[in-house]
């Protein structure tokens, strides 16, 4: 959360106390980010690569250089949410303010000298003072880029938020007056893929976590956004944080680090060393599946990697070596087998 400075002197302390009640972390379940959407089970060689990003503003003519220890993102300017505006938007004009009200009109910019903030934000103004049951009442709305807002003379808190970047200030209103604040969001964009190989996992068949801070550093281990699926977009502020991969629901899960920085679109893609492998338990090698299979994957030192029930599930397991077992009608069966990376698949387990 970042809070702006105020011109209420000594309430500083009071916008500091708002701040914290208005903007808690959000619920990681309801992060937002724009939904991407479900398909069907698909080897990842079955989906087309998609276009290069969508160039969303004039680019950066100052070119990104590379970190120590993590790549700074080589994508688009992130000036305005897909689709991307042909044209920038008006310039900011004050209307007549009535006698006896104020003016208030707002916009924001991804930071000193940087585009200004085109689309994606939510402004709310609140009043200084709580009701009976300590909650702040919210008076207006707007998800405009600059918004112009009539109000009584007197003290107001206003938010904005960009997707999981806010800021607070508090601001003073005068009648017959009309004053423009404009935020600084140091935010940009998120969007992430999965691949094994060259192929691009399908949608639905991954999704991702995602953690503030590096990986290798102590942080704050609960997910900021959680269940992000293909595509998806997210809003956050600038800073490094860390990505958990979960490609199927077994033990196909890689950790890799990623920098946002602010104005830009990061495109992150996380490359999985895993297959598609389904099972079946046979009387003869190519025969029929057997139905009311039970199913236990397990590594070699015997830990249970995946559990499943059916005449041919289909498991996503990470490349190596494993060991199945099959019940049927109170018997076992079980045979070793090896997982190569991007070799989808047959298991079967015969009955002899």
């Amino acid at each position: 959360m970042r809070l702006a400075e105020t011109s209420l002197g000594r309430k500083g302390l009071f916008v500091f106390a708002i701040g914290l009640w208005l903007f808690a972390p959000p619920d990681p379940a309801t992060a937002p980010f724009f939904d991407g959407g479900q398909a069907a089970p698909r080897p990842p060689g079955d989906v087309p690569v998609p276009p290069p990003a969508t160039n969303l503003a004039p680019p950066n003519p100052t070119p990104a250089t590379r970190g120590d220890r993590i790549a700074p993102p080589s994508g688009p300017t992130l000036q305005s949410l897909p689709p991307a505006v042909a044209n920038p938007p008006p310039a900011q004009t004050t209307p007549a303010i009535p006698a006896g009200l104020a003016g208030l009109a707002l916009s924001a910019r991804f930071g000193r000298d940087m585009p200004g903030v085109t689309g994606g934000l939510v402004w709310r103004i609140y009043g200084t003072k709580p009701d009976q049951t300590g909650a702040f009442r919210q008076l207006k709305e707007d998800r405009g880029a600059t918004p112009v807002f009539t109000l009584p003379p007197g003290g107001y808190v206003i938010h904005v938020g960009f997707g999981l970047a806010s800021a607070t200030r508090a601001v003073q209103l005068r009648a017959g007056e009309t004053v423009r604040e404009v935020f600084e969001l140091s935010a940009g964009g998120l969007r992430i893929e999965g691949r094994v190989g060259d192929a691009r996992i399908p949608p639905g068949q991954i999704s991702f976590d995602v953690y503030k801070g590096s990986q290798f550093e102590p942080s704050d281990r609960r997910p900021i956004a959680q269940s992000v699926m293909t595509g998806d977009l997210v809003l956050m502020p600038e800073g490094t944080y860390h990505i958990v991969s979960n490609y199927g629901d077994a033990n196909s899960v890689v950790r890799s680090d990623i920098r946002v920085q602010a104005a830009k679109l990061t495109d992150a893609t996380v490359t999985h060393r895993a297959a598609i492998l389904t099972l079946k338990l046979v009387n003869e090698k190519g025969g029929e599946a057997i139905a009311d299979t039970q199913w236990s994957v397990l590594s070699p030192a015997g830990d249970v990697i995946k559990e499943t029930t059916g005449a041919f599930p289909r498991v996503i397991l990470a490349e190596g070596d494993y060991r199945v077992i099959a019940h049927n009608d109170n018997k076992s069966y079980e045979r070793e087998f090896k997982v190569i990376t991007g070799v989808d698949g047959e298991v079967e387990v015969l009955t002899r």
